[in-house]
């Protein structure tokens, strides 16, 4: 047996692919788009985490190793969606796409990114996931939640969609406060970001996509969702039957996710949600992820390397699903 930090991963191992795996640009704009994220995180650790969220070197590939992982795909978590102009979200996106380009040249075979794209000018964002997916390399885009308070269904986004499906380039919808914090949370502050809060936000807003046509306009495109799906494979059949009293229309918004929308298991190591996911979406529409720094790469890999999973369908978790859905 392998031991990493408190947690023990079995010499026999399949390696993997881990996709919501983020850093920060650090420099001081970037890192004031970070905190600005997280409010509710107390100063020392944040203190703490920053400088794990920096490193790129070889302080987080020997973490990778240690805990089996072949390939990290980075996200900017230094987020432009919260941005109010055009022109500043621009300037931060073009450099955090430059500077994580660089991070992939350095280590080519270990690291792949997710382009940041900014979508206070929605033609401006299109061009921007262009330049980043056919001229730096990335595999797709991590987009933090709403943009001001717009989110994706808006009619205005329309020419961001377009090109992700001419891309073929995955669009990953990651975790976010809503613009107004519900009274449903006042006085509660345990509720708010990655124990509750978030996973309601980005379940809301993938169904908002599902319901706005978002995917019977530009078919051919995907979604991935963290976190497990952010809930939404354990509840297909309620979507479906309550979905029947608004049209519902030819299509049900089941058939709709287990089309267009991928999940990872980013932030949840547990057997229960993982196989609810695998028997709801089908093992092929589930990815192996950590959510570093935020949670542990050796408790990730500890965990899924035990999972009662049939080695098959783990090699194709681990690996096989990243490797088809984002070219690598």
């Amino acid at each position: 047996m392998q031991s990493t930090g408190d947690y023990t991963i079995p010499q026999k191992q399949v390696k993997r692919v881990a996709l919501e795996e983020h850093f920060v640009i650090n420099q001081p704009d970037h890192i004031d788009r970070w905190l600005a994220l997280i409010p509710n995180i107390p100063r020392a650790a944040r203190e703490k985490i920053l400088p794990v969220l920096a490193d790129t070197g070889d302080r987080r590939l020997e973490a990778m190793s240690k805990a089996n992982i072949d390939v990290a795909v980075l996200s900017n978590v230094g987020t432009v969606q919260g941005v109010l102009d055009s022109a500043p979200a621009m300037r931060l996106a073009h450099q955090a796409n430059d500077a994580l380009a660089a991070v992939v040249a350095k280590n080519p075979t270990r690291y792949a990114g997710f382009a940041t794209v900014p979508l206070q000018d929605p033609k401006a964002g299109a061009e921007e996931l262009e330049r980043a997916v056919t001229q730096l390399g990335m595999k797709g885009t991590l987009i933090i939640g709403h943009t001001n308070g717009l989110y994706l269904d808006d009619e205005r986004f329309l020419p961001f969609w377009e090109r992700a499906e001419a891309l073929q380039a995955p669009v990953y919808l990651h975790a976010a406060d809503a613009m107004i914090t519900p009274a449903t949370y006042a006085g509660r502050p345990e509720l708010i970001g990655a124990t509750w809060s978030w996973t309601a936000e980005t379940a809301a807003h993938a169904l908002r996509l599902i319901f706005g046509g978002v995917f019977k306009r530009f078919p051919n495109t995907k979604l991935l969702l963290g976190h497990m799906g952010e809930a939404l494979p354990y509840l297909l059949w309620r979507i479906d039957q309550r979905s029947q009293a608004f049209g519902g229309g030819d299509t049900k918004p089941s058939e709709i996710i287990r089309k267009n929308i991928a999940v990872t298991t980013a932030g949840v190591f547990s057997d229960e949600p993982l196989n609810c996911a695998i028997k709801a979406l089908g093992e092929g529409s589930i990815m192996f992820s950590v959510d570093h720094p935020f949670e542990e790469m050796g408790k990730a890999s500890a965990w899924f390397d035990q999972a009662t999973i049939s080695e098959s369908t783990r090699a194709k978790i681990s690996r096989d699903n990243a490797v088809r859905l984002l070219k690598l």
